[in-house]
């Protein structure tokens, strides 16, 4: 039956209702960061940044009502950083020459700290699945939870740096293969952290904590043998303001899809009759696999269509078959087709879960593969 407009008023409310004053703090907290910077910067903003900023405040508000972590990640990163450039002191020499920049909170420093966090967190995960140790899950997900302090530590501390080599160099850090490497261990690893919480099991860090530590294996190398770490002037074509909404848009499709793979690798052996009493239900596996597929082809039709008008800025068409652009279709068509059958044709079990697995392969190639092997207008991220 349906609400009178007087109940509908009524109802409303309930939400606020049931947040606290720690949550209007936090949100208090986040407006007001926004408005100083806007009050301090403001005059180097356009508009387009200035609505980014505003809005990624009130988004980030909102994530913190829902998800109570977020309330403390956020000031204890914001924290870090600060840190960090107080002891720059506006001068990068700084990063050699104090202990705490050199080894603990300069970008790379931060960033090789999260690799390493993630490596132990995988290792403790399986100790805890293997040995059925709540202790050994529970330090798994601490280590996790670190590795994701640090990691975004480094990339604020990184954005910094890039501004004290000169201002004509500053940027983002999602421009390269070296700073979404790390935006996507943190993406996968963040939602894996939720679905952690939402369903409460730690039995999955088993299975999805090895493609963040394959990333930071990859990352790790791809710094030593190119020097990957140094920070570079953005090439033309990425200076604009549509890579700071396109890239990170883009990586919460891919983190999705390979947590997506993780859950569906662990959905096959129990499945096949491992591990049997040691994961979650085939239903909650299930679950968790369809909301991580549903979550990442939004954010990652988002960012193919913001990747479309950013490309007619920068080369005049919204299209042009260019190797990149032409693999992202092919992931989009195939999480649209694994959605459509689940919603259609009630996809569910082993065809779903080999699904999710193969499209993390065709997601890596998109990803990684078309960098190494073809080349086109996306050329200034190859290997």
């Amino acid at each position: 039956m349906e609400l009178s407009q007087a109940q509908t008023y009524q109802a409303a409310p309930g939400y606020f209702k049931r947040l606290g004053l720690a949550d209007w703090i936090f949100a208090a907290a986040l407006l007001s960061g926004a408005l100083f910077a806007l009050t301090r910067f403001g005059v180097y903003m356009d508009g387009y940044e200035k609505a980014i900023l505003v809005l990624a405040a009130c988004a980030f508000s909102a994530l913190g009502w829902h998800w109570k972590p977020v309330r403390w990640l956020i000031p204890t990163v914001a924290l870090l950083a600060l840190t960090a450039i107080s002891l720059y002191g506006g001068d990068l020499d700084m990063g050699n020459k104090k202990f705490f920049l050199k080894y603990m909170l300069s970008s790379q420093s931060a960033i090789l700290w999260m690799s390493t966090m993630f490596v132990f967190s995988t290792a403790f995960y399986w100790i805890g699945l293997v040995g059925r140790s709540e202790f050994g899950a529970s330090v798994g997900s601490k280590l996790c939870w670190a590795a994701v302090v640090l990691g975004f530590t480094g990339m604020m501390v990184r954005w910094y740096e890039s501004y004290l080599i000169g201002a004509d160099v500053g940027h983002i850090p999602v421009s390269n293969l070296y700073e979404v490497f790390v935006l996507f261990s943190m993406i996968t690893a963040l939602f894996y952290l939720y679905y952690e919480q939402r369903y409460r099991t730690r039995q999955l860090g088993a299975f999805v904590l090895p493609v963040i530590a394959a990333a930071v294996g990859f990352l790790l190398w791809y710094t030593v043998s190119r020097d990957a770490a140094d920070i570079q002037p953005l090439v033309p074509a990425l200076q604009s303001w549509w890579m700071k909404i396109h890239v990170p848009a883009n990586f919460i499709g891919y983190g999705t899809f390979a947590l997506s793979a993780g859950v569906g690798a662990a959905y096959l052996l129990k499945s096949h009759g491992y591990l049997v009493d040691r994961l979650p239900s085939l239903e909650v596996l299930d679950d968790v696999m369809y909301k991580a597929i549903s979550v990442g082809f939004a954010f990652f039709t988002v960012a193919t269509i913001l990747g479309a008008l950013w490309a007619a800025e920068a080369w005049g068409g919204y299209w042009s078959w260019d190797p990149k652009e032409t693999w992202a279709l092919i992931v989009w068509l195939n999480y649209a087709a694994w959605l459509h059958m689940r919603l259609m044709s009630g996809l569910r079990g082993r065809v779903a879960a080999w699904w999710a697995l193969i499209g993390l392969v065709v997601t890596t190639f998109a990803f990684l593969g078309v960098n190494m092997f073809l080349s086109g207008l996306h050329s200034y991220g190859k290997l």
